[in-house]
């Protein structure tokens, strides 16, 4: 391996360590009671290694949130032109919930365990709401790229905000498991597929035929 590759891999284990030392903390002591301090401290690495890594202790506690946004944006960049949009951000949904479902068990652990911690901390459901506002408007951005259109269009808008729609209502603090959750959405979509007229995040043609208006 290269020294490159060997100090990724350190880097790794002291971002995993104090996202771990971070959550353990969290759940004992309480979010708002617990400080970047006593995070470092129980690593053994100062408070100026903890920023290396983190802007702030809000920011350790949506890693994995932040993370897992990541991932799906970078799953839709990565599905093939010829799916629609909707299809597209679905199938990107259904890699990163693989990616969950496929986790080493310390990985699965500190994801339920994030879990825990957000759901029962104000500050932190508002955090990852935000966080999830603002990828919000890099998947609008690849949405409209690949309907040829201007992301102030209201269509990508709207089936990004379909999407987000299915994904809140698959994602709730009762539901955890990454397995779960797979057939949660799973039965989402097909409700979506049912309800949504087909073609319905196609791209809209100039020129394109009116509906037909009802007869009066």
């Amino acid at each position: 391996m290269t020294a490159v590759g060997l100090r990724e891999r350190k880097k790794q284990r002291t971002r995993d360590a104090l996202i771990d030392a971070a959550l353990d903390l969290f759940l004992t002591r309480g979010y708002e009671a617990t400080t970047v301090d006593q995070i470092a401290a129980e690593v053994e690495v100062s408070p100026r290694t903890f920023f290396r890594y983190f802007a702030s202790k809000e920011d350790v506690a949506l890693s994995l949130t932040a993370d897992e946004q990541r991932m799906l944006l970078a799953e839709l960049a990565s599905r093939p032109e010829s799916e629609s949009p909707f299809t597209a951000l679905c199938q990107a949904m259904r890699s990163l919930l693989q990616i969950l479902r496929e986790a080493d068990d310390a990985e699965a652990g500190r994801y339920l365990r994030c879990q825990k911690v957000v759901h029962s901390t104000p500050a932190l459901l508002a955090g990852t709401m935000r966080l999830i506002k603002e990828n919000e408007r890099r998947l609008v951005a690849e949405v409209a790229r690949r309907l040829g259109a201007d992301p102030c269009d209201l269509q990508p808008q709207f089936i990004v905000a379909v999407f987000v729609s299915v994904a809140l209502a698959c994602f709730d603090e009762r539901t955890q498991d990454p397995a779960v959750l797979a057939r949660r959405l799973e039965d989402l979509l097909a409700l979506a597929e049912r309800s949504l007229c087909p073609g319905w995040d196609q791209p809209v043609r100039s020129g394109a035929a009116e509906p037909a208006s009802a007869p009066g």
